[in-house]
């Protein structure tokens, strides 16, 4: 018998040749075709190329994750506006190759999202709504039949010319109706309240409350007196509950303004422990 060194070359394979293996349950050599070789590798492990689909979906859609698993998968979720519901179904637990990665980004807000497991045992880190502009990057890991959310928890280094922020679609802008210490409505991470132009007297803070349910008990609400009115004449500050935030306004000058106020905020995630 030759040995490999001595059999011709081939410049060329095909699905169909064959190369020799050795069968542990068997005890001996046997062949193999190049395809049921590739496709031990596709069912085994993950590609390390990216498959992208765009999606426009309505509320209360469905979408299942597209095969082959054997890619990382990234789902660009493009609605026309704020979604209320909206399902994503996973792909067949028996048919993911270990450490396959799954992206989900929403140029819109889904204010309730749920993850379809399919046959997985459970996922780790998931979230019941995703921001506009957010989005969601889960792994399989085959040993615990589970999907696992993946975050950045390190410092987050800015260079050049780039901002840290919220992307274009995730603020919004509310109209104080009535009086300065009428109350608003507006569930996004940032935005602008106009406030009445109701009189506030010097030297004097009014109260309204900004019901939002992106906020959470102990986060932190930047606010800014972006335009309108005297500027350097208002003091701002906010107390954060689950769901809203009490927004307290002072007039520091000597005089009464009458000001239809601008203010500009942005909720920051905070945690104690």
């Amino acid at each position: 018998m030759p040995t490999i060194n001595q059999l011709p070359v081939l410049s060329q394979l095909s699905s169909g040749d064959q190369i020799p293996v050795y069968n542990t349950a068997n005890g001996d050599a046997r062949r193999a075709s190049i395809n049921a070789l590739l496709q031990y590798f596709q069912q085994s492990f993950a590609a390390p190329t990216v498959s992208t689909n765009i999606y426009v979906p309505t509320t209360g859609f469905s979408i299942t994750v597209p095969t082959p698993v054997s890619e990382q998968q990234w789902m660009i979720i493009q609605p026309a506006g704020t979604l209320a519901s909206g399902t994503i179904t996973l792909p067949l637990n028996t048919g993911v190759p270990d450490g396959t990665e799954v992206l989900i980004t929403t140029t819109q807000e889904i204010t309730a999202l749920t993850i379809s497991l399919n046959g997985a045992t459970a996922a780790f880190g998931t979230t019941p709504r995703l921001q506009a502009g957010a989005a969601l990057r889960l792994r399989f890991y085959l040993a615990t039949n589970s999907w696992y959310a993946l975050a950045d928890s390190g410092n987050q280094l800015i260079t050049g010319a780039g901002k840290l922020g919220y992307a274009l679609g995730s603020g919004g802008t509310v109209t104080q109706a009535t009086s300065k210490a009428t109350g608003v409505t507006l569930s996004k991470s940032n935005g602008s309240i106009t406030m009445d132009a109701a009189n506030l007297n010097a030297a004097t803070t009014v109260s309204f409350t900004l019901t939002n349910t992106v906020i959470e008990a102990g986060d932190i609400l930047v606010m800014n007196h972006l335009s309108g009115g005297t500027a350097g004449a208002y003091t701002l500050n906010a107390q954060c509950a689950a769901g809203s935030a009490a927004i307290n306004v002072r007039n520091v000058t000597a005089g009464s303004l009458a000001e239809a106020i601008v203010i500009r905020f942005a909720v920051i995630k905070a945690v104690s422990a």
